[in-house]
């Protein structure tokens, strides 16, 4: 245990000191919610911007950090042979990754933070009963959809090499932060490709905290059972492929 505690201190400390984590973690979702809530480039399902754009980039944080973050650090990792030489101590493997875990709620922990003040700030009001009563199914979904998106994040970390990782991860970003419903409403897209979109984890996410802290209401079934499935699948595949060095 004491070695996991460290491991992951370090783990928070090395994250947290890496400005380009910062501004990829922090600040562009912070950027991206001042500016589609203040300049209307889109046009929302709701009243106010703001109500829509706040669960949406709450979404795009924890795709950033579980996917985009994690990835690219652990490309980087593995590709400087750290990775190794870590597996290589009495840390062990499943040490090393649980503490990759926890840094990620760490970090999202912060996120929510940082975000759901600055939503309120600028007159986000949480529909039903509030952003309290939204917390458990929001929690839940958000760990499933962390599990799903450190599969991916993994997967493309442990097959490729650390430069091509970092393209395909920011390359994915971008492909899933257009296509999850996160800052264009799923509405907006041709059916084709809104129905390609709704089989995707961002989707599910989006508007799993478009439902529980913008109507109040509770998750959709449809986002659960895609979330499940790429919780299952993304790590399974990430097991089965990734290479330590």
């Amino acid at each position: 245990m004491k070695a996991l505690l460290a491991q992951t201190r370090a783990e928070v400390f090395m994250t947290l000191r890496r400005g380009e984590t910062l501004l990829l973690t922090v600040g562009i979702p912070v950027l991206f919610l001042l500016f589609f809530s203040s300049v209307h480039v889109v046009t929302t399902p709701t009243e106010a911007a703001v109500n829509f754009f706040v669960p949406g980039i709450l979404s795009l944080a924890v795709m950033s950090t579980a996917m985009v973050s994690l990835g690219i650090a652990t490309g980087f990792e593995r590709g400087y042979g750290v990775l190794k030489r870590l597996g290589a101590t009495p840390l062990g493997r499943p040490r090393l990754l649980g503490a990759k875990i926890a840094t990620i709620v760490a970090v999202e922990l912060v996120q929510a933070a940082v975000l759901v003040p600055v939503g309120l700030i600028l007159g986000w009001k949480p529909g039903g009963h509030g952003v309290v009563a939204g917390v458990p199914g929001s929690v839940a979904v958000v760990l499933l959809a962390t599990v799903a998106f450190a599969g991916i994040g993994l997967l493309m970390a442990g097959v490729l090499r650390a430069e091509v990782n970092l393209a395909a991860a920011n390359g994915l970003y971008l492909v899933l932060l257009l296509l999850g419903g996160m800052v264009v409403p799923i509405g907006k897209l041709p059916g084709g490709l809104a129905s390609f979109a709704k089989l995707l984890p961002a989707d599910a996410l989006s508007a799993a905290l478009h439902a529980t802290l913008g109507a109040g209401v509770a998750v959709p079934a449809e986002s659960w059972v895609v979330l499940a499935v790429w919780a299952i699948a993304a790590p399974v595949a990430a097991a089965v492929s990734f290479r330590w060095e």
